[in-house]
């Protein structure tokens, strides 16, 4: 019987979340199953995967084949690197402690790999908050001079007004005076 690794979708419409499973390979996608490793949820960022990685790297050793996406999860928890390191003791290329010793030097690589972009999101998202208080402060600020500025206005037109009947009443006079200079002129000539 030929087996596989495959993702077994739960989930509603757009919210995806799979069991890891290891399933003959004639057997439906959600169908029947041998046995449930982890689960993988896409939605998180980074993604979510949670395998028992014993249980994984023993179905791996006997010859289970993942699927593509299964291939590249057990990559990323390391299963497949830890087999790789496996074959290397058994052909004599490497003790057990030194496969041991790189095998852990790889995971923590990989945890601090995880927690930088972890560090980074929580960094974006803190810079994207900062930008939209200011957004918003700079837009509050503009609004609140755009209303003393429609207030302001109100008070000045009075005055304005005021003003201009005031200049209308002085230089009435004076055009008054300015054709009876004219003719003061016309008569002289």
């Amino acid at each position: 019987m030929a087996t596989k690794i495959r993702l077994q979708r739960f989930g509603k419409k757009g919210k995806p979340f799979f069991h890891v499973v290891v399933a003959d390979s004639r057997s439906p996608r959600d169908g029947k199953f041998i046995e449930r490793l982890g689960s993988y949820n896409p939605n998180t960022n980074p993604a979510t995967i949670e395998i028992n990685f014993d249980k994984t790297l023993d179905w791996v050793n006997k010859g289970a084949e993942p699927t593509d996406t299964c291939r590249a999860i057990l990559s990323y928890k390391g299963v497949l690197y830890k087999k790789h390191l496996q074959g290397g003791v058994k052909k004599g290329a490497l003790t057990e402690e030194q496969a041991e010793a790189k095998f852990a030097a790889w995971l923590v690589g990989k945890d601090g790999q995880i927690e930088g972009k972890k560090d980074n999101l929580t960094k974006s998202k803190e810079e994207v908050k900062k930008t939209a208080l200011a957004a918003e402060a700079k837009k509050n600020a503009d609004r609140a001079a755009a209303l003393a500025i429609k207030n302001a206005p109100v008070a000045e037109e009075v005055v304005e007004e005021e003003v201009a009947t005031e200049e209308v009443a002085e230089e009435t006079p004076a055009t008054e005076e300015a054709p009876a200079a004219e003719e003061n002129k016309e008569e002289q000539a």
